[in-house]
């Protein structure tokens, strides 16, 4: 039920994916903190699937403007396992929901819950099934929360589907609060579909037989209404098919997107969108409050982490110096020492030693590079291979008081032997301790335009010639002029050759997808006029806005 505008209320959105959510998010991290702070939101929560790797950037940003960011992240809970023939069948999402960390307990114990969903499952998948606990008879809604690791210190939103049955759900609500408390509510999202109004009056029915408070939320995926193209193209590349074919697996609208307080005022009663508010209160990490602990186990015994790598300083100069240090190599170690020992840095370089000294234990081929090469102390610990003796060193260029950054040593370890280096690291500083760097990585040109052409139904001919015209290395300016001289070289080869038509098809006004609800493509609609006349279809239109953002989305 709509309600007549007032002035807009403080809001905090709970409920929004990144580009860091693959194929599911259309904006950035950076795009989605700057429309929240422009509409004057109180706070914003990214909460991209089982993952956290878009934070630093929203964090950044955030922190640039002033804003309020809620790290969190969103998961899929798929039903029991159910056996037909030996296979088990393909899951499907049974519900969602969103975790909030408010301290740094809470945000330890959600990166463990992400950690432990993704070993359960492939490479760049993760599992979470909602299983019966055990001594309980199998029955729908059975089990849950305290079958997975705990989460506690983090805010609980359920997000239940229309498709829910409704026993189902108030057993799943029941289970969440009984695990978490008053940390748990219920999500309300205003898409405006064609279930919407029902699905209100479900969740209503689901607050009242279970104690649990809705919330406004957004379930944002774009910060612009205008990125609904570009998230109809990640979906039809998702779902493997092109944007006429994938009918309802599109979003029937341009709803999830960050709105205007007005709007949402008009959307939301008073005491849901309040409760964001007391939400975004109980939160209160930021990346700010992370700080290394490093091991204490390359400390020698009785020493203090300074003394022990002044210890091995010294030893280390004296095999590299066998003749005796040269005065200006010592003060330039005792200097290093001591800003070390401010700021608190030396286990960080016990251990990176540590992990050396095994290495040329054990003949394999190591070597520090990068700004560690200005440091005289990893030279005499036998980290890098630069003399400070016969060359000079500007040791401020890899630690600083002034940036107050922690230290980052690179060293290379033989291709080959690589796995004998993790395997020790594993057995000295244990598993639930070590752990190997996640990378994200993001679209290449040419693959960016293929999934792009395939998914916009345009001939085999003009995506073989836009991605030749597209090497890696050109910079965004680069290869948007190039695309744009393919589109016209190519169009204007097939009007020359065959009238402009391959296939039946004319490839300067292809209809590479119709819009849901709408008589005119996306190309199409670009090209009407104010008049209404419809001119020749411009595929610039398609290609430029959709490969400018797809070009940064992580995979």
């Amino acid at each position: 039920m709509h309600r007549p505008q007032q002035a807009p209320t403080d809001y905090a959105e709970l409920h929004c994916l990144s580009a860091f959510s693959f194929q599911h998010g259309a904006s950035l991290p950076e795009e989605l903190v700057q429309r929240a702070h422009a509409l004057c939101y109180r706070a914003l929560a990214l909460t991209d699937e089982c993952s956290v790797a878009g934070m630093v950037r929203a964090h950044l940003a955030a922190k640039r403007l002033g804003l309020q960011l809620l790290p969190g992240a969103e998961f899929a809970v798929a039903p029991p396992a159910f056996w037909r023939g030996g296979a088990v069948d393909a899951p499907t999402v049974l519900f969602r929901f969103v975790a909030l960390a408010h301290d740094l307990q809470g945000w330890g114990n959600l990166c463990e819950f992400i950690t432990s969903a993704r070993r359960a499952a492939p490479k760049g998948e993760y599992a979470l099934r909602w299983q019966p606990q055990a001594g309980v008879v199998k029955a729908a809604g059975a089990g849950g929360f305290d079958a997975w690791p705990p989460l506690d210190n983090n805010e609980i939103i359920l997000l239940l589907p229309p498709s829910l049955p409704i026993e189902q759900a108030c057993a799943i609500a029941t289970s969440a609060k009984a695990r978490y408390g008053a940390a748990v509510w219920l999500g309300l999202s205003r898409s405006l579909d064609a279930q919407d109004g029902l699905h209100t009056l479900r969740l209503q029915q689901i607050a009242q037989f279970t104690g649990l408070l809705l919330v406004a939320t957004g379930g944002v995926r774009m910060h612009l209404r205008s990125r609904k193209p570009l998230h109809d193209v990640l979906s039809a590349v998702r779902l493997g098919l092109p944007v006429a074919q994938c009918g309802r697996g599109l979003q029937a609208n341009a709803e999830r997107h960050l709105r205007s307080r007005a709007r949402l005022g008009a959307l939301f009663a008073p005491e849901h969108l309040a409760r964001t508010l007391t939400i975004a209160s109980r939160c209160n990490f930021s990346l700010d409050s992370l700080r290394y602990n490093y091991p204490l186990e390359a400390v020698l015994p009785g020493h203090t982490p300074a003394q022990t790598l002044r210890q091995y300083t010294q030893e280390g100069a004296a095999v590299r110096y066998p003749g005796g240090v040269p005065v200006s190599v010592q003060a330039q170690v005792e200097h290093e020492l001591a800003l070390i020992a401010e700021l608190k840095y030396e286990m960080y370089f016990l251990t990176v030693h540590d992990i050396v000294r095994f290495a040329r234990s054990q003949g394999i081929l190591c070597q520090g590079r990068g700004s560690a090469a200005n440091s005289a102390v990893c030279y005499c610990l036998g980290v890098t291979e630069v003399d400070p003796s016969r060359t000079s060193v500007l040791f401020e260029r890899f630690i600083s008081r002034e940036r107050d950054e922690p230290p980052d040593i690179d060293v290379d370890f033989e291709h080959q032997r690589r796995e004998e280096v993790i395997q020790y690291i594993y057995a000295k500083y244990g598993r639930e301790r070590a752990a190997i760097t996640a990378v994200v990585t993001s679209y290449r040109p040419r693959s960016a335009l293929r999934d792009v052409g395939r998914a916009l139904d345009i001939p085999e001919a003009l995506i073989s010639a836009m991605s030749k015209e597209h090497p890696g290395m050109y910079s965004r300016t680069v290869l948007a002029e190039r695309l744009q001289s393919a589109i016209e070289r190519v169009a204007g080869a097939a009007d020359s050759a065959g009238g402009g038509r391959q296939g039946g098809r004319a490839l300067s006004s292809v209809s590479p997808a119709r819009c849901a609800g709408s008589s005119f493509t996306y190309a199409q609609r670009a090209a009407v006029p104010a008049g209404g006349r419809r001119s020749r279809c411009d595929f610039r239109y398609v290609f430029k806005g959709t490969l400018q953002t797809l070009g940064q989305h992580g995979t």
